[in-house]
């Protein structure tokens, strides 16, 4: 099919704009995040799901932490950490990060939760094991003049980056860990420090529609709560089967969600139709769909503003002032 302008703008918006967005906003959800790190992170495992949610932290930021040297203590720049900034590269955003603490131990977690459409090689163009091991190396070195100040590296919080990978096949069903360990390659040294600083997880989500039921528990809801089913349904199993009380905020997220999900299996309909079409036709279609997409836009705004969400925020997702603006100005029409 040909790359046209349209079939750019809907992969631009499909990629990385109010779908990747929602889809964050619903992970950010208390109740998600509290199960992802009891089935995903050792150290919750034996805690309670309420356990969890009291001791998830109030700072839960959706692609808003900067990635890179210099930029992720929000707004502290220190000439001395900016060797590794490289020139042309721009920002890159944590998807959501949060702290947690483990109840018994009172340690504190830096978690971040990363939603990745793709984890081939061949189309990233690097191996995920990379990328997963730098955001860890960013979220220690982060912490000099945060968690811990001068030569107290002792005081280094443990990170955990969890990576939900979207794309894999109906036996892909799997979780991975990535670690540091110690070895003693020469000698006879019985002490070791446990130096279970950083881990990466990777928990592989399939993306077929009549895949059965994963036997991870984890997998299976993650599933659920991503798949094409209707808001009512998605409804009904995340509180009969995963005991969630759907909060207004939840069920927002969701039909959010379902909307996109429609929106673009619609757009992808069109612009396989559209091919072979006159000129004429071909560019009404382009100028409906873009309409569509532009609806679509506003509609997330909107109930971006209404959840509560600050101007600066709504525009980090994606959005432009003037949609903001227009957004704004139909809600005081219609107050």
């Amino acid at each position: 099919m040909t790359d046209t302008n349209l079939a750019q703008a809907i992969e631009a918006v499909n990629e990385s704009s109010a779908y990747d967005t929602n889809i964050k906003f619903l992970l950010a959800d208390k109740q998600i995040l509290a199960r992802i790190l009891k089935y995903a992170v050792q150290e919750f495992k034996d805690m309670t799901i309420e356990d969890i949610m009291s001791n998830i932290g109030e700072d839960i930021e959706i692609g808003t932490k900067p990635l890179d040297a210099g930029l992720s203590n929000m707004g502290r720049v220190n000439t001395s950490n900016t060797e590794d900034n490289i020139p042309g590269e721009g920002k890159v955003f944590f998807d959501i990060r949060f702290t947690a603490y483990h109840k018994e131990t009172e340690m504190k977690f830096l978690i971040n939760l990363e939603a990745q459409r793709s984890s081939d090689p061949g189309k990233l163009g690097y191996h995920l094991e990379n990328r997963i091991i730098f955001y860890l190396a960013r979220m220690i070195s982060a912490q000099k003049q945060t968690e811990f100040y001068h030569s107290d590296y002792d005081n280094l919080k443990k990170v955990r980056s969890i990576w939900l990978c979207l794309d894999n096949n109906e036996d892909g069903d799997s979780v991975e860990e990535i670690s540091l360990n110690t070895n003693t390659v020469f000698g006879n040294r019985k002490k070791q420090y446990d130096i279970d600083l950083m881990r990466g997880i990777i928990i592989n989500i399939r993306s077929g529609e009549t895949v059965r039921d994963s036997q991870n528990t984890l997998i299976s809801m993650l599933e659920k709560l991503l798949s094409k089913a209707s808001v009512e349904e998605k409804k009904r199993i995340l509180t009969e089967e995963y005991g969630m009380i759907m909060t207004t905020e939840l069920e927002g997220r969701m039909q959010t969600m379902c909307n996109w999900s429609e929106a673009i299996k619609e757009i992808n309909y069109k612009e396989g139709m559209k091919e072979g079409m006159k000129e004429g036709i071909e560019k009404g279609i382009e100028k409906g769909i873009e309409k569509g997409i532009e609806k679509e836009r506003f509609n997330a705004i909107e109930r971006m503003i209404q959840a509560g969400a600050t101007k600066g925020q709504i525009i980090s997702f994606g959005y432009t002032e003037k949609e903001f603006a227009e957004v704004e100005s139909i809600l005081c029409t219609n107050a």
